[in-house]
């Protein structure tokens, strides 16, 4: 029992080692790049005022926003004060980056948890349907819509819900996250996710129901489950009863891959639609130069992929032990 709990710990704090080493890496570029791309973080402070300034008073400004110094000390500055808790002053909000973004994570939360739920709910749904009706026109359709659907950007189909929903039945807002004076009211918010969260869903949910329905299948080729077709049982029990279940290893990896193409999909949307969320915020810190908030976004992002990966890969070692390494897994 001691053993195995000491396995288990030296397991996580390995994993979690590992993340904190690819979310360091990735502070190294995102902080390199932007930098490095053109652009005057000093626009993002003082605005169309920049242009008028001396350079005498655009040096005195660089030297109080730290940015005279060498990258390697403007790292490690940005690194101490990490490791301290502060994610510095936002050059476009004049407030601490924490304060502005949690003012909007929470529209991202809701957003994107809500997509991704109803993603997978009716993916599991619609493969399961077209495996069970293998080769008729419900399987076909939903295989070709996979492949047209997946093939559509996301702003597109956006701009095509604006154009029909808001603009010409006039049913829908054409954005934001709530109406005027109306930000305590559950009812207006979730109007306002419905278009978004419908491009997410039509966006992705048609490639995830074709790979449920292709493990569907691959499992009904198995020895098993010519036993249970021998024995009398239907192929509708037998994929529900008993393929469903031994899919999910697989499925809960493939979910984990989901989240930064949703994730990405979601930032996307956010911006079409003007929703004040975290990928709004992105684009803007990176737009305008905005180096802490952009890192703030960048290593929040990466921490939720990260994360979500790492626990998709313990919690399908637990479903299937077979996925588990030889070395250091989880059991």
């Amino acid at each position: 029992m001691e053993k195995e709990r000491g396995r288990t710990i030296k397991y996580v704090l390995g994993r979690f080692a590992e993340m904190l080493l690819i979310l360091l890496l990735l502070s190294i570029i995102v902080f390199v790049l932007s930098r490095l791309c053109p652009g005057d973080p000093l626009r993002a402070w003082y605005g169309d005022g920049v242009d008028r300034m001396s350079v005498a008073e655009k040096t005195a400004a660089r030297e109080s926003l730290g940015l005279d110094k060498p990258l390697p000390v403007q790292y490690g500055k940005w690194l101490g004060d990490l490791g301290r808790g502060k994610l510095g002053l936002s050059y476009k909000y004049k407030r601490p980056v924490a304060e502005v973004i949690g003012g909007v994570l929470g529209n991202t939360a809701l957003f994107g948890v809500i997509a991704y739920v109803l993603t997978f709910v009716f993916a599991f749904r619609l493969g399961r349907a077209s495996a069970e009706r293998e080769g008729t026109r419900l399987d076909r359709f939903i295989c070709r819509a996979g492949v047209v659907s997946g093939n559509i950007p996301v702003f597109f189909l956006s701009l095509i819900c604006i154009l029909v929903f808001a603009v010409y039945l006039h049913i829908l807002p054409t954005g934001g996250a709530y109406s005027y004076n109306s930000e305590g009211d559950l009812l207006d918010r979730l109007r306002h996710l419905v278009l978004p969260v419908f491009v997410i869903v039509i966006g992705h949910l048609w490639y995830y129901s074709y790979m449920v329905r292709n493990l569907l299948l691959e499992e009904m080729r198995k020895d098993y489950v010519l036993l249970l077709k021998a024995e009398g049982m239907p192929r509708t029990g037998i994929i529900r009863k008993y393929c469903m279940k031994n899919i999910m290893p697989p499925m809960v990896t493939i979910m984990a891959i989901a989240v930064p193409h949703l994730l990405g999909g979601t930032y996307v949307v956010e911006m079409v639609f003007g929703y004040p969320g975290i990928g709004k915020l992105s684009f803007e810190s990176a737009l305008y130069k905005d180096y802490n908030m952009l890192m703030a976004t960048t290593l929040l992002t990466g921490a939720v992929v990260v994360v979500c990966n790492y626990v998709a890969q313990i919690v399908g070692e637990r479903l299937d032990p077979r996925m588990c390494h030889e070395e250091g897994s989880y059991e």
